[in-house]
């Protein structure tokens, strides 16, 4: 069918894809692409963006190629358009699945004019005999889908896809639309760039997704917070990423022992595992689907009601894109990140070795992520800055519009930070300008002499956190904004300039506080924070443990650790079986204490008329690696720590790290074969009565103060005190 001046694309929409309207763009971009203009479309998941070239490949004369990434994608999107038409010959895909009878046919339907749409992966664009292949025919036009993939600032770049202007130049020339969900005025520049459409018609749709509600938690219990957060929800469909296939084929795991339909994906899987999963997901027969980013382009399920992130991920761009699979029919959808600051240090680790122009831009990447995580300011707002689009007023439906931190006014401190970045000429990034504010010289600012400016040190009763928090929030304003071409170097907008000549009120937000603990979880310093132990209980617990460590006569630590007892303070255990689910306690513990303290938090609970956080007990998969029964069984056979250490790639920090775990909980070994090798006699004996008679507490610290650090070192506490503790407490 050729394009017709009279046309009426309502009826090509209702007779080939069944719909009555258009939804936003879909039109203009429609029209555009049958006027045969380049045209660059930036629309939202769930926004309708296949439509944009599936229409009109219908309309123009000729076979229109796209260009697309998954394979898995294809094979929904040519299910799709099959799906509206009575010749299966209308959409095929090229790629490396097929037979070479199947790849036959599919040339055979496209020499003989039957197929309009040909999806092929940028990889199979590149090979010799496609390319003379499609030489041969009418190209009406190319899409390009997934178009951020051109970026090296997109969440993922694929080379390959750079490759693809050069390619579509010796196979003919026909217009082109790229198509993106994701991408900042920096990826937008690159692509239109990269593919020589810088003249092309811009469609934006608005990022903003009214329905899907943001939320940032501290990685604190994830997996207790998210099954409890799916049994709230039961029956709902919801996708959990974690970042590594480790963690999801763990959490998958632990998920299913807890009663929860729930099945693993990730590209490491078999195709036909990971096919099979994703189709049990789509047909509901599981709710839950954990997977890595591999999961969810083009996956078209309108009904997920949920996306939690085990962790952070690497850019707000692949953030927003894998929330967006979040309520696709314009109901519920609720988005929730764990975040801890020690997963952006593990995410840096791995950059490394990568060339340093790569890791420089995953560095920026990762910048914008603490960013959004940390700051307290209207999640929505934040994000569609991000995107290069203004949002006026808070949404009020998101954790810092519900729960708003405290303000206070900020006319000076963004004066301050406004003139900085005029006094070093619009030429360096943000922490470049905290740094000189706060008055912290680097290698930076000294090479640059920053620090014999004027404004050097300014602001030094401010840390770098606040001054960068200033930034954000006047980013946000449009005082400010990240140049495209050397991405990152802070410029004044106009707005910016008149503030300056006339300052007035601004009043600025606190950033969350995150804090690292030792377990490597994370707690969120605020009033009335998750995870606040009950302070009295608490006391009553301290005063219990006081009373049974005068009855049999050991120090207080040696029978419960404070931790544990905060623990018990926030969960409020009232049998011995639940009281193994406090850290620290195990069932050696938990029998030979447990009973007296139970009492007490269950009579504590009845009085009070407490509402207990949760009445589950989160089974636990069994550690399949066996470290712990691996150290257990390496001790029972008196092997040499250093051994053991060795045997698992493990410093011998972390060995007792994890043999001091062992004993905490209760259970019962004999190092003594190793101490005797490392102390002699009368040391051990010093340190020994050192925990019996006079610690107050275990730490390793308080006893090599009090022993001498030039007579011990940490690790002969660290030996001594696990047998003391194996000893007396267990």
């Amino acid at each position: 069918m050729s394009v017709g001046a009279d046309i009426s694309l309502n009826d090509v929409l209702k007779r080939h894809f069944g719909f009555t309207s258009f939804k936003g763009n879909q039109e203009l971009v429609i029209r555009n692409v049958l006027a045969k203009r380049d045209t660059f479309v930036l629309m939202p998941t769930g926004g309708g963006k296949s439509l944009c070239y599936q229409m009109p490949s219908l309309l123009i004369d000729g076979t229109a190629i796209v260009i697309s990434p998954l394979i898995a994608l294809m094979k929904n999107q040519v299910d799709s358009m099959r799906s509206f038409s009575e010749e299966d010959g209308v959409a095929h895909f090229l790629n490396s699945s097929l037979t070479k009878s199947q790849v036959n046919q599919v040339k055979t339907d496209v020499i003989d004019g039957k197929t309009k749409l040909l999806y092929v992966a940028p990889e199979s664009l590149t090979k010799e005999e496609n390319i003379n292949f499609l030489q041969q025919i009418q190209v009406s036009f190319y899409a390009v889908d997934e178009a951020h993939c051109i970026s090296e600032w997109g969440h993922d770049f694929r080379p390959e896809y750079r490759r693809i202007r050069p390619i579509i130049n010796k196979i003919g020339k026909a217009p082109i639309i790229a198509l993106t969900a994701t991408a900042t005025p920096k990826v937008q520049h690159d692509i239109q760039k990269n593919l020589e459409m810088l003249d092309a018609n811009v469609f934006k749709s608005s990022f903003r997704r009214e329905n899907l509600y943001y939320e940032v938690r501290p990685k604190k219990n994830v997996v207790k917070e998210i099954i409890k957060y799916i049994k709230n929800n039961h029956g709902k469909s919801g996708i959990i990423y974690c970042l590594s296939r480790k963690k999801v084929e763990e959490l998958a795991e632990t998920l299913a022992v807890n009663s929860i339909k729930a099945l693993p994906y990730h590209a490491g899987m078999d195709a036909i595992t990971r096919t099979q999963n994703q189709d049990k997901f789509l047909m509901e027969d599981i709710d839950i689907i954990v997977a890595t980013i591999a999961f969810g382009m083009g996956i078209d399920k309108p009904d997920v009601r949920f996306v939690i992130h085990y962790d952070i991920p690497k850019s707000l761009e692949g953030y927003y894109q894998e929330t967006g699979r979040a309520g696709r029919d314009g109901g519920e959808g609720r988005c929730i990140a764990f975040y801890s600051y020690k997963d952006i240090q593990k995410l840096e680790k791995f950059m490394q070795g990568k060339p340093v122009a790569e890791q420089e831009i995953g560095k920026q990447l990762l910048l914008e992520t603490v960013s959004y995580a940390e700051s307290s300011v209207c999640r929505p707002r934040q994000l569609l800055n991000y995107f290069g689009e203004e949002m006026s007023s808070a949404c009020n439906n998101c954790d810092n519009c519900l729960n708003p931190k405290k303000q206070f006014e900020g006319k000076d401190y963004v004066v301050q930070v406004l003139d900085t970045v005029l006094k070093v000429k619009e030429k360096f990034k943000a922490d470049h300008i905290a740094n000189i504010l706060a008055g912290i010289k680097t290698q930076a600012i000294k090479s640059y002499k920053h620090h014999e400016l004027e404004i050097f040190g300014k602001g030094k009763d401010k840390d770098v956190k606040f001054w960068n928090a200033v930034i954000r929030q006047t980013l946000i304003a449009r005082f400010l904004q990240k140049e495209i071409e050397n991405y990152g170097l802070l410029k004044i907008e106009e707005r910016g300039h008149e503030f300056l000549k006339n300052p007035t009120s601004f009043m600025l937000a606190e950033d969350h506080d995150y804090v690292d603990t030792e377990d490597d979880d994370i707690i969120l310093k605020a009033q009335g924070g998750a995870g606040a132990a009950d302070e009295e209980l608490f006391k009553i617990l301290k005063d219990l443990r006081k009373q049974i460590s005068k009855l049999k006569q050991v120090p207080p630590f040696v029978i419960f650790q404070d931790p544990s007892l905060e623990d018990m303070a926030i969960q409020y255990p009232i049998t011995l079986d639940e009281l193994q689910n406090i850290s620290g306690v195990g069932n050696g513990k938990a029998k030979r204490y447990g009973k007296e303290f139970v009492e007490v938090i269950k009579r504590y609970v009845e009085e009070k008329e407490i509402e207990r956080p949760q009445d589950m007990v989160v089974k636990s998969v069994v550690n399949k690696s066996g470290v712990k029964v691996y150290i257990i069984q390496g001790i029972d056979r008196k092997i040499s720590l250093t051994d053991i250490a060795e045997a698992k790639g493990l410093e011998m920090s972390q060995l007792l790290d994890e043999i001091e775990a062992i004993v905490n909980s209760g259970t019962k070994i004999n190092i003594d074969y190793y101490i005797n090798e490392v102390l002699d006699e009368e040391h051990q004996e010093e340190i020994y009565d050192y925990f019996h008679k006079d610690a107050e507490t275990e730490s390793v610290e308080e006893a090599l103060l009090e022993l001498g650090e030039d007579e011990y070192t940490e690790e002969d506490i660290r030996l001594m005190r696990i047998k003391f503790i194996s000893e007396l407490g267990n």
